[in-house]
């Protein structure tokens, strides 16, 4: 009996209407859950998620993990950007070449100050990488480094979608895209399920750079297909979807000491 008293009174918490217009559901939510601050405390709605629609296209950032002359990982990134292009994207390329660093030089640097400009331009992410020694790229891992944690009180990758996508030279491994993908959920990014790992990379390619048809092709094509869809669905509502209670507890100065790293 004890615990179906304690379910209706689940039910009935659930059911009050927790705006904070009223007054008594403030004061029911004190009595039920005395640990939440009411002022603060917010039930997930439906109209929140049904912003807008932006008239522009979505405009994605792509990151590449190597310097080489013929980098494998930026030919894919480039097929990539051509299949966001076809599907109605605007999208632009960062050259990781004469990135200094983390640390080793000022956020004034002109390519930082490049690649943390598009970072905020962009509305989603593909990062693609090389796997090397069992991992991503040192110059994948500096692109990331330098996107800022936090502008202020605010993480400039919050709420964008992200997709991943790795070269390897031998046999078909996932370290790299799980490894990046570790860092999307770090940067509190909506990384989507599907990812693409293409194996031999050297013979996948033709001489002019391109890709060979391939079961290969054909899951990158669903990978970016995947990444508009779900950049459509988030993008006008990103703020929202990644809006946290803890975080509205504290004030925007204490935050900002909290989540910008930079001095570490």
């Amino acid at each position: 009996m004890a615990s179906q008293s304690s379910t209706r009174r689940e039910n009935a918490l659930h059911r009050v209407d927790l705006s904070a217009s009223s007054a008594a559901a403030r004061a029911r939510l004190a009595e039920e859950l005395p640990n939440i601050d009411p002022a603060l405390f917010a039930v997930p709605a439906t109209e929140r998620l049904q912003g807008p629609a932006s008239a522009h296209a979505p405009r994605i950032l792509l990151l590449y993990g190597s310097v080489r002359e013929r980098a494998y990982s930026r030919l894919l990134s480039e097929e990539a950007a051509r299949l966001l292009q076809a599907m109605g994207c605007e999208t632009r390329t960062f050259d990781p070449r004469g990135l200094p660093l983390p640390d080793d030089a000022p956020e004034s640097h002109p390519k930082v100050a490049e690649l943390r400009a598009l970072a905020e331009w962009s509305e989603a992410m593909v990062w693609t990488s090389p796997e090397r020694h069992g991992a991503m790229t040192a110059i994948m891992k500096a692109q990331i480094d330098w996107i800022p944690l936090a502008v202020g009180a605010v993480r400039p990758t919050q709420g964008k979608a992200l997709a991943l996508m790795q070269v390897s030279g031998g046999s078909q491994s996932f370290n790299a895209v799980n490894q990046l993908r570790v860092l999307g959920r770090w940067m509190r990014m909506l990384t989507i399920p599907n990812q693409s790992s293409v194996a031999k990379a050297f013979l996948e390619f033709d001489e002019a750079g391109r890709m060979k048809p391939s079961s290969y092709y054909d899951r990158v094509v669903d990978v970016m297909e995947e990444l508009v869809k779900f950049t459509l669905l988030t993008r006008n509502v990103a703020p929202y979807l990644v809006e946290r209670y803890s975080e509205r507890r504290e004030s925007a100065e204490a935050l900002s000491q909290r989540v910008n790293q930079g001095a570490l």
